[in-house]
């Protein structure tokens, strides 16, 4: 392994991003992340490198910090932006609000300018700091596993060229090229877990290495899994906005696999950027081996011997925003809609007005499905009886699916 940590995250830029044209990098201005800028500058060559800075806006000095970003930046002749992020009084977990703010923007952010991928400046001791801290919540494979290098998250593509790199080894490495970076006070502040947790690593003198190399064992444990949950989803039907999935195939499987798949399921159906909870996840794997209907998580399960069906839950649908163009409750993609009409759900109330009977769909399934309206009129249902000049299709297929098996 190279002593240099620049050549071995030149090393994982070529392996993950050497095919990209423009990519995006997150910069908080501290030392991880200033590193990363300073080295993935180093490596693009032609390439459409861009910045930017979420403001949390959570200490008096932030905004200041976010503007030294952007000059740091300007003089490596970097495009910045700087992405505010306002908490409107929400409560509740803190760092995980600002941790999904931040991904929203950057995500968000990334798409506007083009952007095949944002760049992160995770390490090793990131990875360490994690596993201690899933540990201390009796997590499972998965939350015990390595962070991916590459991810794919809310839209975007997210890559993670320093997990092989440790902390220090960055500081030594700006220290000796004199760079300057930013110190977060909050990063000493104990009532967050995550330094709580980096303090016992360092008091406990534990080897970051150790720990990461352990996490990486776990993502080899939880990437088999996740193979063998795609072989037996190969049988699974996709239809109209549902999944069935084979029941005796699925009755058979070892609960971490039905679980694996379930979870699968859910997220396709409603497009969710996170997995369902465990312990709801758990409680709808027992109401399947009782034979029992159940929801989770937006989606109707509807188990028999032979399959279990999986759709959209009506009363989820009906809470989903009307559409008057591109795409309703994150499920179907809406075309050439005539002027004045939405999307909504068709609901049980305006049941009696279709066939639905004659469409082959589940009363549930019927009522969750997309309808056209003018104002507070029901013009057309195009899943139970198509609709000239309406085009209504999903915007997950199959292989979406494979790909949701597979995720973490």
């Amino acid at each position: 392994m190279p002593a240099n940590p620049a050549d071995r995250i030149h090393a994982a830029l070529d392996r993950l991003a050497g095919d990209a044209p423009a990519l995006g990098l997150a910069v908080s201005g501290g030392g991880d992340s200033v590193a990363l800028m300073r080295i993935a500058r180093e490596w693009a060559g032609d390439r459409k490198l861009m910045v930017a800075t979420v403001d949390h806006g959570l200490r008096p000095d932030s905004a200041a910090e976010a503007a030294q970003v952007g000059d740091w930046s300007r003089d490596l002749d970097l495009p910045h932006e700087v992405l505010p992020w306002q908490r409107d009084g929400q409560t509740g977990n803190l760092m995980a609000q600002a941790r999904e703010a931040r991904m929203r923007l950057l995500s968000d952010w990334a798409r506007r300018h083009g952007l095949a991928a944002v760049l992160l400046g995770h390490t090793a001791d990131d990875q360490a700091e994690t596993l201690m801290m899933r540990l201390a919540r009796g997590s499972g494979v998965d939350g015990l596993s390595a962070m991916a290098e590459t991810r794919e998250a809310m839209g975007m593509r997210w890559l993670r060229p320093m997990l092989r790199v440790q902390r220090a080894e960055l500081r030594d490495w700006l220290r000796e090229h004199g760079i300057d970076w930013i110190d977060d006070p909050s990063n000493d502040n104990s009532n967050f877990d995550r330094v709580r947790f980096r303090q016992a690593i360092q008091s406990l003198q534990l080897d970051v290495s150790a720990l990461a190399r352990t996490a990486t064992h776990m993502q080899e444990a939880r990437d088999a899994l996740c193979h063998a949950a795609l072989s037996l989803s190969k049988d699974a039907v996709i239809a109209r906005g549902r999944l069935i999935l084979s029941g005796r195939s699925f009755g058979k499987a070892p609960q971490e696999i039905r679980r694996r798949l379930l979870v699968a399921a859910c997220r396709w159906v409603t497009g969710a950027d996170y997995p369902p909870r465990r312990n709801t996840v758990l409680h709808a794997l027992q109401a399947i081996e009782l034979g029992n209907r159940v929801t989770l998580d937006g989606t109707m399960i509807d188990p028999a011997a032979d399959r279990i069906r999986i759709a959209r839950e009506p009363a989820a649908a009906l809470r989903a925003p009307d559409a008057t163009a591109g795409i309703w409750d994150n499920r179907w993609n809406i075309n050439s809609l005539p002027d004045g009409h939405h999307i909504a759900a068709l609901g049980t109330d305006s049941l009696g007005q279709t066939s639905w009977r004659q469409s082959g769909l589940p009363r549930d399934e019927a009522a969750a499905s997309p309808a056209l309206w003018l104002g507070e009129q029901l013009v057309a249902a195009p899943l139970l009886r198509p609709h000239p000049g309406l085009r209504i299709s999903p915007t997950r297929d199959a292989a979406d699916f494979r790909r949701l098996v597979l995720a973490h």
